[in-house]
């Protein structure tokens, strides 16, 4: 597939106030990196740290920032713009659109797919081989379900919105639209609760769903368990990476994103624009507020309800100088109050010593 420079900025011209240098039919046939874009493609340089790799770049067209325009168009062709990242951003999105287009042609339902005749599917959904849609299920415009995909009787699935191979949509859960599911995940499993009673567990049934808005992104093999009671909750823009867990009747705000193998407990609540880095852990029942930021690899053990960037990092070590090192932390403070106090005897004892003439 190729595109004409050109059109791909026309395309985008609603968006955003770019301008070209350079000849509008050049041919572009792939997307790459500054270092290894060749002759026949499109790439960005977004920081102007890496300005010096621009020169030694054989790249068709590079989008650039202001900044970097005179040393651009020096090089060659490109497309100047205020935010190249978010540019280029749109750039992927608009080649995926025309490289399916181009592809797949007429959206079928293979014929292994199973559907049950109480679904709802709108005229162009794609239904991939050996898939599976439940009873009363809604597909809107758009939706891809792919290979082995489940979905539950019950399901809503909002227009464009594209399910990868081995997705599992459980009963009775709502995705919004254009939403992206990776492979392997699974939406609406059952939460992790069970009642102790007389030396073992009792479960309790999930009985709530899953609700998940617009635009949320959803990573390969990531798993988000249904409400017990309400729902699991999940606002639109969210992104989850791969290999997450979120428990049971978490509320996970707008635009929030998290990294790979996060850990979100049952009925913990994080705001708007949060970001939690990879491998970290929210306990359940906490509330982030919007705008807090957790380092990777931290454990949340309390509500934090001031917007900002927290750590929380004890470094793996020994398992028996760790429980020594662990023993002294906990004593921390009340060896900090004994160092005050003698700072303030050895202070005043020095105040009354006699001064020699």
């Amino acid at each position: 597939m190729t595109l004409r420079l050109g059109d791909i900025v026309a395309s985008l011209a609603g968006e955003f106030d770019a301008r070209l240098v350079g000849d509008p039919d050049v041919l572009i046939e792939r997307l790459a990196p500054l270092e290894s874009a060749g002759t026949d493609a499109l790439t960005f340089l977004s920081h102007l740290k890496y300005q010096g790799k621009l020169g030694r770049s054989a790249a068709a067209c590079v989008v650039v920032g202001p900044g970097a325009a005179e040393a651009a168009m020096q090089r060659g062709a490109c497309i100047i713009v205020d935010d190249p990242y978010f540019y280029f951003a749109r750039v992927t999105q608009l080649w995926k659109r025309r490289h399916l287009s181009a592809s797949v042609g007429q959206v079928l339902i293979h014929p292994s797919a199973l559907i049950d005749p109480l679904a709802q599917l709108a005229s162009d959904v794609a239904v991939g081989a050996f898939a599976c849609i439940g009873a009363n299920a809604v597909l809107s415009a758009g939706v891809r379900v792919g290979e082995h995909g489940v979905i539950g009787r019950d399901v809503s699935i909002g227009a464009g919105t594209h399910l990868a191979a081995r997705v599992t949509v459980a009963e009775g859960c709502v995705i919004g639209e254009r939403c992206v599911v990776h492979p392997g995940a699974v939406i609406g499993a059952d939460g992790f609760g069970f009642a102790p009673h007389d030396g073992r567990w009792e479960k309790i049934e999930q009985l709530g769903g899953v609700r998940i808005g617009n635009d949320v992104e959803i990573g390969a093999n990531t798993c988000i368990d249904r409400g017990a009671l309400q729902d699991t909750v999940i606002e639109d823009g969210v992104k989850l990476d791969n290999l997450i867990q979120i428990g049971h009747n978490v509320h996970i705000g707008r635009h929030a994103a998290l990294a790979g193998c996060v850990g979100v407990a049952g009925s913990a609540n994080i705001g708007a624009h949060c970001t939690v880095g990879g491998g970290a852990v929210v306990l359940g029942h906490l509330r982030l507020a919007d705008h807090v930021h957790i380092s990777a690899a931290s454990v949340v053990t309390r509500s934090i309800l001031k917007p900002g960037h927290y750590t929380g990092l004890f470094p793996i070590d020994d398992n028996a100088q760790w429980e020594k090192n662990a023993a002294t932390l906990k004593q921390l403070h009340g060896l900090r109050e004994r160092i005050k106090l003698l700072e303030q005897t050895t202070e005043k004892a020095f105040e009354k010593t006699p001064k020699k003439s």
